[in-house]
């Protein structure tokens, strides 16, 4: 599905499905279906080639009819779901009665025959509806316009600016410039420039960062150093022989100059490039690449003959950027860079305004900006002329594409580039980001389940639609459109973030195309059309979508999301009987709200239930909903949910039911407060759910002997598990006892939360060959040696680290030449203490001990002034995060020399040292030398990482 081919995609398999003997069609309503399945077929190929043609350039009529084909494919759609849950659907036969149960199925075989002669009379109208379609088609001859002419597309690139700005101008480049130049400069150490060979980078950021301005800049400051030098900027829709000619002409203008009247091909005008730059010493930008495949071709071009050469690209995309050399992510302003720019912007206009001390609006506007150069020089534009008091109701009355201002419309353009050139899939995808309020975070696993709820993501042969929506979110992310969020510290993306400029253009689009309707705290009135698909409410109050009127005026809505809003009535959004997407995300209720309504919504397929306070009770017809993919609710869950046998998702705060295990579909279960009234029986359903990817579920009453046994079992059953967390209370755990019964983790598992279960010994299993991919571990091990800490530092992936151990481990002879001990890690936390000790002055060997307080210390006592010479250290070289315990008691004096040398010096990328000072019964004195020589250890290091050692009184 997407934005302009609207619910076209699937309705051919669901057409095909209607032909299946199950449903009794009459034989002439059979041959209607086929018939449409066929000019659906031919009216889809047409959208396709529409939606590939940028939505700007195409003729006006031609937009009117995809639209009238789009919302036509969304009622078409509605009328086949309405029949085929009418007949496949039904609800639970709870009451055992063989009278009731008889009683039913006769209504139901009466109801079915309804729906039978229902489909008959709207698959009727469809197809005219259809026919009027192909003829609008004929009659506008709409094949032959699809395109606007082109004198009325082209226009001036509002980028071009960026190449002529004077250096005086530019403000905040510097430090990026000076970075830049270094990357092109570095591993080039000889000074005989003969023998150098050709460095290229690629700079990479989101439209409007300022790529183009940087590399313009450096390109300036060092093309005298070189024999030739060309600055071409090629855009998205650009014709190779014109970019070749274009390069050969700016190298060389004198010996090129009617290169552009010349009919020569791709292939020769390569050949011609590399004679010329064969013996040259040339420094080449190329701005504004988009393609792998366009890079491809120009890099054939681009001669390596060690003479030192310099090739620049800029581009949006992350695997353009890899695939053109060393990659340079550029920044964001910094906040004093970005009021300079500000201040200067406006005081073309206002010099009064260049010494202002900044004040809270400029601040909120800068925060808006988010250093991105274009936002802040687009704001700037708009506030300028007007009186400081009025920039505050400017601020809030306006986004970036609600103003007729010329700077606003370039940055507008600028950045629908970036849209225009995305597939039509990822186009859709991206609109629906416009639901979300602005600065918010937007979690990654919700938004692809929505995306597939909504039909957004087509499935392919033995590929997971979740897999494939991750592609997706993953893409737009190497386009530069939506800003990623790191899980703390293991490294994985798990939300993300719309810049306010993009957010306001995918708001724009949205509501051009009738996309999505956004009531929020900035938008007066309510959505009149009659058509509205997807309504997002943002921080309001709910009650004008409770009206009568307001519901039978959006009839055909599919999608409900609410933000932080107070719903006031009992039936709301229960009455939109063709919702599919039902999202309601930290919104108040009113006293004595009913969700029993929430049965007859049988189209829904996500449904979302996070309330502010108690939540209203959860009712028995949840199990109706036969078509729920996702179901993420707070409150008790009924015994009806185990019928529903199409969900992939389970996340729920409360206990299971029994029967989690006819849930055969499952892909994500997660149980935040508990697991089942009945665990023994719900350890040994898990074997049933062979799909899962994410198991997390939490004990409080411990496991006996049998259910251990019952857990390993299921275990092996899940082979596609990647993410397994348990908590609550301990579990104690022969690790031999499990290993005879089969236990194994899949190769697959990227995350293992177990501190609640308490190992024995570690696991044979969890070693380096074995889980390649194991990112986050929280592991309990009772008894540890040298060997098995050396396992888990050899863990490629492993970022996060909590472990837990009775034992004290040593692990020696660590070298910075051994680049394999923890080499990822960037959180590691222990209830123990920690030293990392050079035993030898002569050895430039590191060794890392484990204490746990009660057996001899392994390591001695040094002098704060033993100051021996500190060597790269192949320990554990990106920690940031350093947690660990301190046994005062166990010490027995020497606080100072033992905690002011814990071996911080050899943690080169140390950010916080974290923790507790165990101080039971000792004087606060010593207490307070132990704080302050870890202190002043933190304070020597070259990072200065943030100190928040606590004491621990018991």
């Amino acid at each position: 599905m997407s934005v302009v081919t609207g619910a076209l995609g699937s309705l051919a398999p669901k057409l095909a499905k209607l032909l299946h003997d199950e449903y009794k069609l009459q034989k002439g309503v059979k041959k209607q279906v086929e018939s449409l399945s066929r000019e659906l077929d031919s009216i889809y190929a047409f959208l396709h080639k529409v939606s590939d043609v940028p939505w700007d350039q195409l003729d006006e009529q031609v937009k009117l009819w995809a639209r009238e084909v789009r919302e036509a494919s969304y009622d078409m759609e509605d009328v086949l779901d309405t029949f085929l849950v009418r007949v496949d659907g039904g609800k639970n036969n709870s009451d055992s009665s063989s009278l009731k149960l008889a009683m039913t199925k006769l209504g139901e075989l009466f109801s079915k025959a309804k729906s039978r002669r229902d489909i008959a009379a709207k698959i009727m109208e469809i197809t005219k509806r259809l026919e009027e379609v192909a003829n609008n088609r004929q009659k506008y001859k709409l094949d032959e316009i699809m395109c606007k002419p082109l004198a009325a597309t082209q226009t001036i690139d509002p980028r071009l600016k960026a190449m002529y700005k004077e250096v005086t101008q530019l403000i905040g480049v510097d430090k990026s410039s000076n970075e830049l130049v270094s990357m092109l400069n570095q591993s080039q150490q000889d000074h005989d420039a003969s023998n150098k060979k050709m460095k290229m980078v690629s700079v990479v950021g989101v439209g409007g960062l300022g790529k183009t301005t940087l590399a313009k800049a450096v390109y300036d400051n060092l093309k005298p150093q070189y024999d030739s030098g060309a600055f071409i900027s090629i855009g998205r829709d650009h014709d190779l022989v014109k970019v070749f000619k274009d390069i050969l002409f700016h190298l060389d203008s004198e010996n090129h100059k009617d290169i552009h009247n010349t009919e020569r091909g791709v292939e020769l005008l390569i050949h011609q490039l590399r004679e010329f730059l064969k013996k040259k010493r040339y420094f080449i930008v190329i701005d504004d690449v988009w393609e792998v495949r366009t890079w491809e071709a120009i890099e054939l071009a681009l001669v390596e003959n060690n003479n030192g050469s310099k090739v620049i690209t800029t581009t949006r995309n992350v695997d353009v950027a890899k695939a053109s050399g060393e990659v340079y992510k550029l920044k964001q302003l910094s906040y004093d860079d970005s009021m300079k720019l500000f201040y200067t912007r406006l005081s073309r206009a206002d010099r009064k305004f260049l010494d202002n001390h900044p004040d809270d609006i400029s601040e909120k506007i800068l925060k808006k900006c988010a250093g991105i150069p274009l936002a802040i020089i687009t704001m700037a534009s708009l506030l300028a002329g007007k009186p400081e008091c009025e920039w505050s109701m400017v601020y809030n009355s306006i986004g970036f594409h609600t103003t007729d201002n010329r700077e606003t419309e370039d940055t507008m353009t600028i950045l629908s580039f970036s849209y225009y050139d995305l597939p039509p899939h990822l186009r859709t995808c991206l609109l629906y980001l416009s639901t979300y309020p602005e600065d918010y975070f937007i979690e990654k696993d919700s938004l692809i389940w929505k995306w597939i709820a909504e039909g957004f993501i087509d499935g392919k042969q033995g590929t997971r639609l979740f897999e494939l929506g991750e592609r997706y979110f993953n893409d737009l992310i190497n386009r530069s459109l939506i800003q990623p969020v790191e899980s703390k510290w293991n490294g994985r993306v798990d939300s993300c973030r719309v810049h306010d400029m993009v957010l306001d253009l995918m708001r724009k689009l949205s509501s051009n195309e009738k996309f999505i309707a956004i009531l929020g705290d900035n938008v007066e009135g309510a959505p009149a059309s009659s058509s509205v698909r997807r309504l997002a409410n943002q921080n309001r109050i709910a009650e004008h979508i409770n009206s009568e009127t307001m519901v039978t005026r959006m009839p055909k809505l599919r999608s409900y999301t609410a933000f932080k809003c107070f719903i006031d009535s009992r039936d709301q959004f229960l009455r939109f009987k063709l919702l599919r997407v039902l999202d309601i995300v930290y919104c108040s209720f009113e006293k004595g709200c009913h969700l029993e309504h929430l049965g007859d919504l049988l189209h829904l397929r996500y449904l979302r239930l996070r309330f502010n306070g108690s939540s209203p009770e959860l009712p028995i017809q949840l199990g109706n909903l036969k078509l729920l993919q996702t179901l993420d609710v707070q409150g008790t869950l009924p015994a009806s949910i185990v019928h529903l046998t199409e969900l992939l998702r389970l996340c729920a705060h409360e206990k299971v039911p029994d029967g989690i295990g006819k849930l055969v579909s499952l892909e994500e279960l997660i149980i935040l407060n508990g697991c089942s009234d009945k665990p023994k029986r719900f350890f040994k359903e898990l074997a049933s759910l062979r799909e899962l990817r994410v198991l997390q579920f939490a004990t409080y009453d411990g496991a006996d002997e049998s259910m251990h046994g019952d857990f390993v079992e299921s275990l092996s059953n899940l082979q596609k598990i990647q993410h397994i967390g348990v908590y609550g209370s301990a579990w104690h755990t022969d690790t031999a006892m499990w290993e005879a019964a089969g236990f194994v983790l899949p190769q697959p598992l990227h995350y293992l939360g177990w501190q609640a279960i308490r190992l024995s010994k570690l696991p044979s299993c969890i070693n380096p060959t074995r889980l390649p991919n194991l990112a986050h571990l929280e592991l309990f091990v009772i008894t540890m040696d040298e060997q098995d800490l050396e396992l888990l530092a050899l863990l490629p992936a492993l970022c996060y680290l909590n472990l837990t151990t009775e034992s004290t481990v040593t692990a020696s002879n660590i070298n910075s030449s051994d680049c394999s001990f923890f080499q990822k890690l960037r959180y590691f936390e222990t209830d123990a203490m920690v030293q990392f000790e050079q035993p030898d002055e002569e050895d430039t060997s590191v060794s890392l001990h484990i204490w746990n307080g009660e057996d001899a210390m392994p390591f001695v006592s040094r002098k704060s002034n033993d100051s021996r010479k500190v060597v790269p250290s192949g320990v554990m070289p990106n920690l940031e995060v350093f947690v660990f315990n301190l046994p005062l008691r166990a010490l027995k004096g020497n606080y100072s020399d033992y905690c002011g040398n814990i071996g911080l010096e050899y943690l080169t990328s140390l950010r916080e040292l974290r923790g507790w000072i165990v101080c039971e019964d000792m004087p606060v004195a010593e207490s307070d030398a132990a704080l302050a020589a870890l202190r002043d250890a933190c304070n020597v290091h070259p990072n200065h990482p943030t100190f928040r050692m606590l004491r621990w009184l018991h």
